[in-house]
């Protein structure tokens, strides 16, 4: 599967970023283009591995693929790499980018599991919402059908 990103241009330079479960997305390579500095994929090992993941976007040609850095990801590199011209590329991405890529109504992902809260009174339980079905873990199932016959909870 393939993601459309949406596209940003700074200084003539293309920023690809997505939003992916509500968390911003960024084109490593294009934020190092944007940060003056040639992105290996070395750089990344800097990153937790929650700060990084590849993921295909789609381009001109077809799906290709991208090493793509989280939010928390880019304003690692930004102290990692710092240049004080930098502040204007953090801002930028702060005010501007993030508030416009969160803005953007997103894709239904019906495939894409998500988790939710069951509230009742005096009581609640993890419910994971997958393919439009809200899913409860076997072991919860005591607190929520009562005992044949007890008239209880467990």
């Amino acid at each position: 599967m393939a993601f459309e990103p949406q596209i940003f241009n700074r200084h003539h330079l293309k920023l690809r970023a997505l939003l992916l479960h509500d968390e911003a997305w960024f084109c490593a390579r294009d934020v190092g283009r944007l940060m003056g500095i040639e992105w290996h994929e070395r750089k990344a090992v800097k990153l937790d591995p929650d700060q990084r993941r590849t993921l295909n976007l789609q381009g001109n040609s077809g799906p290709e693929e991208h090493l793509m850095i989280s939010e928390s990801g880019v304003y690692a590199m930004l102290v990692y790499h710092y240049l004080p011209e930098n502040r204007h590329l953090r801002q930028w991405l702060t005010h501007q980018v993030l508030p416009m890529l969160r803005d953007q109504p997103q894709p239904a992902q019906t495939q894409a599991p998500s988790l939710g809260l069951l509230e009742w009174q005096g009581g609640a339980l993890s419910l994971l919402h997958w393919r439009k079905e809200p899913w409860i873990r076997l072991r919860d199932m005591p607190q929520v059908v009562p005992v044949a016959g007890s008239g209880c909870l467990w």
